[in-house]
């Protein structure tokens, strides 16, 4: 198996860098949980026991984060150290990594037989018998193998991340805010140690192209709010500010197999509509096509009818639970009134509390 990035490791990758205690499992059952607990340990990643929810109108609700069945706890860990570990885990089981830009998928007879890949200036080709496109929500296999269809702004969004320097944290909470001028989106906070954080703003792109206010002054804004103003130390600042465009999973009919190809997690737009995460979706994607390719290449058929498994499977387990959290995104965030209702009246523990901090 071929590993390829257009990256050495570690390099920063932008994200809100939040693990939900179901991707720890997941991460545990794939043998890597002792690299995790290390990195833990030397204060790398941060712990969370529970959750900000900061409504319109201010009211604020908090929530505990429950531990999972296998005992994980959610994490803060940051890409930048996160990321090697996935590769060098990936590595270790037998994969060769090659830095190389992929410039698009290689395609003969209607099918993807590999890859073209600028090396030290040179265009190449390295073939092979199935390519899975996991290149992220700017995926140069999906811009080729998808139509433009696929690129509908109510089932986009457009998100901007910092970290921040200098700030008050709550330890082992992570803080969401639903400001009325970013909805329908949020505002997040994500505690790393003291003083630091990871924060930003998401916003649907349909709705952000229609708004005067671009994205680094909506972060300003946020800042300038008194309930974080006043958290801020005096020589505060930000670094590494990014923005990334994320790609919902909640339109119907779309393609994730093809003659040759599969894709996997944002590049095939597993991310949540209400949350904008996309990373459990992504491992558990992931381990549907690692177990569609090893089935066609048993039975020697990797064309699309061969690997039709895998889009059967990521309907089955993955698209019902998009398209909810679409239809409640819609509903949440045109009804601000009903965030203010929720966060102000609802009990912590209470089963409907549980059901929708489940959903984030």
């Amino acid at each position: 198996m071929l590993l390829l990035d257009r990256h050495e490791f570690p390099r920063d990758k932008v994200c809100g860098d939040a693990l939900p205690a179901r991707v720890i499992d997941i991460l545990g059952e794939a043998g890597i949980k002792d690299k995790l607990d290390e990195a833990l340990s030397r204060g790398d990643f941060h712990p969370l026991t529970r959750m900000r929810l900061v409504s319109p109108k201010g009211y604020h609700g908090i929530y505990p984060l429950h531990k999972s069945e296998n005992g994980s706890s959610p994490l803060i860990a940051p890409r930048f150290f996160f990321d090697p570990i996935i590769r060098q885990h990936a590595v270790d089981s037998g994969a060769e990594f090659r830095r190389l830009k992929v410039e698009r998928p290689l395609q003969e007879n209607e099918r993807v037989a590999g890859v073209t890949v600028l090396n030290d200036g040179t265009l190449e080709n390295i073939r092979s018998s199935v390519t899975v496109g996991a290149d992220g929500a700017n995926s140069v296999i999906a811009r080729v193998l998808r139509s433009k269809a696929f690129h509908v702004d109510a089932h986009r969004a457009i998100a901007l991340r910092a970290y921040i320097e200098g700030i008050e944290i709550y330890p082992h909470e992570a803080e969401f805010y639903l400001h009325r001028s970013i909805l329908p989106g949020y505002a997040w906070l994500f505690p790393l140690k003291e003083g630091l954080a990871n924060i930003g703003l998401g916003m649907r792109l349909d709705y952000y192209r229609r708004t005067p206010c671009k994205l680094k002054k909506m972060l300003e804004e946020f800042l300038a709010m008194p309930v974080i103003n006043k958290r801020l130390s005096r020589d505060w600042k930000l670094r590494d500010i990014a923005a990334w465009p994320l790609n919902f999973g909640s339109q119907k009919n779309l393609q994730y197999a093809f003659a040759g190809a599969l894709l996997v997690g944002d590049a095939a737009g597993f991310i949540n509509p209400l949350t904008g995460g996309g990373i459990q979706r992504s491992l558990l994607s992931a381990e549907l096509a690692a177990r569609t390719v090893q089935e066609a290449l048993q039975g020697n058929d990797t064309s699309r009818t061969g690997l039709l498994q895998y889009e059967k499977r990521c309907k089955e387990l993955l698209l019902g639970s998009l398209r909810l959290s679409y239809h409640l995104q819609k509903v949440l965030f045109r009804f601000p009134s009903l965030l203010d209702f929720l966060v102000r009246r609802l009990p912590a523990e209470s089963k409907l509390a549980r059901a929708i901090i489940g959903k984030l």
